[in-house]
């Protein structure tokens, strides 16, 4: 379902056997930087759902999406991006994964997404939100969304997660298994 220019060839099924990407209809999209140790725990949580899954994804990311099933597509990038729009137009689900500093309450946080412009202080950062709004005015289509946010304690230039965020990792991947129903 997933098609692409030649710059995008990076795609490659997490699943030798599948000669063409599955008609996904849930995307599973984490964001982070991987090297600023709890910032990438949206990527420790995706490899322990494809695992759940049956599917070994590897330490890091060497590609920017993973069929796990013919319903199932598991994406990761360093921040959002306009052309993750078009991943969004092709599933009727997506849940966005990333990490919080701790602005929001709660360790794990999960929020029911709408398209909406969201300006950000960043210049080369989009909201879900945002990036949902994109899909719609682009698309004409907007599948149903949430958020994962997941407390990060420790910032430093590191790929381990601290010890805090890893006791929040089995949670949070308990809690995307129960978005998926």
């Amino acid at each position: 379902m997933f098609n692409y220019s030649n710059e995008d060839q990076q795609q490659v099924s997490a699943n030798p056997s599948q000669q063409e990407p599955a008609a996904s209809k849930i995307l599973l999209l984490g964001y982070g930087n991987l090297d600023r140790q709890d910032d990438g725990i949206a990527w420790h949580i995706l490899r322990k759902v494809a695992e759940n899954r049956g599917v070994q994804l590897p330490e890091v990311p060497d590609q920017f999406l993973y069929e796990v099933s013919s319903s199932l597509t598991i994406g990761f990038a360093l921040h959002l991006i306009p052309e993750h729009a078009e991943w969004l137009s092709r599933v009727e689900r997506v849940l966005f994964i990333d990490a919080h500093t701790g602005s929001i309450p709660q360790e794990i946080s999960f929020t029911i997404l709408s398209p909406q412009f969201e300006p950000s202080p960043f210049t080369h950062h989009l909201t879900p939100s945002t990036c949902l709004a994109l899909c719609s005015a682009l698309y004409h289509t907007v599948p149903q969304a949430a958020l994962l946010s997941v407390r990060g304690y420790d910032f430093n230039f590191s790929q381990s997660l601290s010890p805090f965020a890893s006791q929040l990792l089995d949670p949070a991947v308990e809690r995307v298994m129960e978005w998926f129903g």
